[in-house]
């Protein structure tokens, strides 16, 4: 019979993070004690996996499913359905003369030589697309008043034609959004099953394409979203939970699951932004300096920052195949979308990555990949090639018999012969010179997508250390390393599922948003004090709704600025009273500085605002890294040695193993190979390692 919990299981949290080959839980118990459980991935059905992992952890630990108070999910439902292109068949309504503005885009290619490059697929094809004779002028005054009768129609028409959700998007809603309130109540009234969006809901500021994009994401999003989040959450109940369901949204906050389930734009990067708040609130707790954040999984690797205790954010990106980043100098490859999110940049080099020899003879490894099922070669479930955790397995980084705390059986012969067969007879290599070029290639392709957060923000890797999580993260983040000049990793405490752990370290975050078109000396005090003000009711209502009161909530405003003539803007955080006190063009100075240290150069011409931003934030106890004691079960592994090939053309060296539990304060010498539950952690020869005072475990490269 399993013995009482004790009372501080009275209070328990859990975070959930969907991989492409694992879905991580980890378990808070009175906002102290960590457990962790692994589960494979159900791609076709991402909440069978939830459920299982969920019942798992509950009757291991014996906890009643009433004593569980928060659920904080990070999803990638959003980022799949864009991705596997399986959302919903999605119409645009618009003002006339803007239908094609989802192919005009911003007249950009990523890609300016590339002659067989092709633009990405609108979610809304043009024959969903139609267009309103309405108009609103851009000071908002009603130019050509709305027929509603013809919206109607126009919407029979393409119901008829199987549409399942449409966007709204008229020019000028985001100074008067008055026609389309109108058109998207007479739709919803007419046609109950439809999925409506409308642009003021979403996103209202100007720029019409980056509007409409979003908003037809949004709207192509709402089925899978509504459909996954209304299951999961009836799944949950049937489990005896009654926990709140919270999604983390792409800037790494946390919002309720209606609201998820309504926006789902705000979700996309759900899942790899729960790893970058975590970080920021270890950057917190410890005195780690700036921060690059290195999460490698079975599908993906992701890649940002967090300077001075902050995850960098971004109001824009976008979102494509092959490395999807919020670049600055590569804009039109992908699906625009217009929110706040975690800077993130991400390519398709993860432990399932799959390798193969091109037409051309040359060693590719990505994006494809091999995901939870079949898996790896060494999963023994039916793929025969080889993946990049084949390779660390052909070169002894990984334990030959199991993976997972030993829930995972693999054989270590099977990666052999993918290898062999797949690499190195068309290459004319031995094996574990395959397995090195596999490995240096994903190695190569990861560093990239971190150059594209730090190098092209202007900020140099070499003065960063590397915290690095997720299942392959502490595998493959010292080589990364080196490539960048980077002389620090940390393997932070349950790095393997540290996206899940980070989760329970959010707040919930709300962001708000009115558009302005003024000159920055223009911006009176006697203008923008009513403006603040509304901005904070708006926040503290909706925060108000969900259980915060005045002492848990915090409201953040910052401004997009721009030089008079732009189209881009920096966002500059500003304190309210301190600035109608100083004069709202004292910002001026803060955005010249943002501007050099983002693009090298800056001027002083005149500058304009574009927005007032607001996120407004409601605090609750959260878990603290810093306090945190990890399950002793979950830091278990092997001891002994084992002989592993560290350097391509050098011999084996016979390497200690390692239980992450056993890893001390007092610094030690590489090589070791560092087990534990949840990911392996390899230090080279020349390294030195040791664990800090919580558990998290730091690298220092000679």
């Amino acid at each position: 019979m399993a013995d009482a919990p004790a009372p501080e299981a009275l209070d328990v949290r859990i975070g959930i993070d969907i991989g492409g080959t694992f879905t991580d839980l980890v378990l808070s118990r009175g906002g102290r004690t960590l457990f962790v459980n692994k589960t494979s991935s159900t791609p076709a059905d991402p909440g069978e996996a939830v459920i299982t992992g969920l019942a798992e952890m509950l009757e291991r630990l014996a906890i009643e499913p009433g004593a569980v108070k928060e659920i904080v999910h990070g999803t990638t439902v959003g980022s799949n359905a864009i991705l596997q292109r399986k959302g919903a068949k999605t119409a645009l309504i618009t003002t006339k003369g803007f239908r094609d503005v989802l192919e005009i885009g911003r007249i950009r290619t990523p890609e300016m030589f590339n002659l067989a490059w092709e633009k990405p697929e609108p979610l809304a094809p043009r024959r969903y697309r139609r267009e309103i004779s309405e108009r609103i002028a851009a000071d908002g005054s009603v130019v050509t008043a709305i027929d509603l009768a013809e919206v109607v129609a126009v919407c029979g028409e393409l119901v008829a034609e199987g549409v399942e959700a449409v966007a709204i998007c008229f020019l000028n809603s985001y100074v008067n959004p008055v026609h389309e309130i109108a058109a998207a109540a007479a739709v919803r009234e007419a046609f109950p099953e439809l999925r409506v969006t409308a642009s003021h809901e979403v996103l209202p500021e100007i720029k019409e394409y980056e509007r409409t994009s979003t908003t037809v994401v949004n709207a192509y999003l709402l089925p899978e979203m509504q459909t996954y989040i209304d299951r999961l959450r009836r799944r949950i109940a049937e489990l005896g939970i009654r926990a709140p369901l919270q999604v983390v949204a792409s800037n790494g906050g946390m919002m309720g699951a209606p609201v998820a389930a309504r926006l789902p734009v705000f979700a996309v990067a759900s899942g790899p932004a729960g790893g970058v708040t975590g970080a920021a609130s270890l950057s917190g707790g410890f005195d780690y300096g700036d921060l690059i954040i290195f999460d490698m999984g079975g599908t993906t690797a992701k890649a940002s920052i967090v300077e001075n205790g902050q995850a960098a954010l971004v109001t824009e990106y976008e979102f494509r195949d092959g490395i999807s980043s919020p670049s600055r100098f590569i804009k039109g490859g992908g699906y625009m979308l217009k929110v706040p999110a975690v800077d993130i940049a991400e390519v398709g080099a993860g432990g399932g990555s799959l390798a193969s020899i091109d037409a051309g003879g040359l060693l590719t490894v990505g994006p494809a990949s091999a995901g939870a099922d079949p898996g790896p070669a060494c999963y023994a479930r039916g793929n025969d090639r080889p993946t990049v955790t084949d390779a660390n397995m052909c070169l002894g980084y990984l334990n030959p018999e199991a993976l997972a705390g030993g829930s995972l059986p693999v054989h270590r012969d099977r990666a052999i012969e993918a290898m062999r067969r797949h690499v190195a007879i068309p290459l004319g290599l031995s094996i574990e010179e395959a397995a090195q070029g596999v490995r240096q290639i994903a190695n190569v392709s990861m560093a990239r997508a971190i150059r594209s957060v730090t190098v092209e923000r202007g900020r140099d890797p070499r003065d960063m250390t590397i915290v690095a999580f997720g299942g392959g993260g502490p595998l493959h983040a010292l080589d990364v390393a080196r490539i960048l000049g980077v002389k620090r990793v940390i393997a932070p405490i349950m790095s393997g599922v540290f996206s899940a752990a980070g989760m329970l370290t959010a707040d919930v975050e709300h962001n708000f948003v009115r558009a302005v078109q003024k000159k920055i000396t223009d911006v009176e005090a006697a203008w923008l004090s009513p403006r603040l003000e509304d901005l904070a009711a708006e926040g503290l209502t909706v925060l108000a709704e969900e259980g915060y009161g005045d002492d848990g909530v915090e409201l953040r405003f910052a401004a997009d600025l721009r030089y008079v003539g732009q189209s881009s803007e920096l966002t500059i955080p500003f304190d309210p009273q301190a600035i109608l006190a100083a004069g709202f063009a004292s910002l001026a100075e803060r955005f010249y500085a943002d501007y050099r240290s983002t693009y090298g150069y800056a001027t002083g011409e005149p500058v304009e605002v574009a927005a007032l931003r607001l996120t407004a934030i409601g605090r609750a106890e959260r878990l603290a890294f810093q306090t945190a004691k990890v399950d002793a079960a979950a830091t278990r592994g092997l001891s002994g040695t084992r002989m592993v090939h560290f350097e391509r053309g050098m011999p084996p060296v016979s390497t200690r193993l390692m239980a992450r539990g056993d890893v001390t304060t007092e610094p030690q010498q590489g090589p070791a190979v560092i087990e534990s539950y949840d990911t392996t952690i390899v230090v080279p020869p020349d390294a030195r390692f040791r664990a800090d005072a919580v558990g998290n475990v730091i690298i220092d490269i000679a």
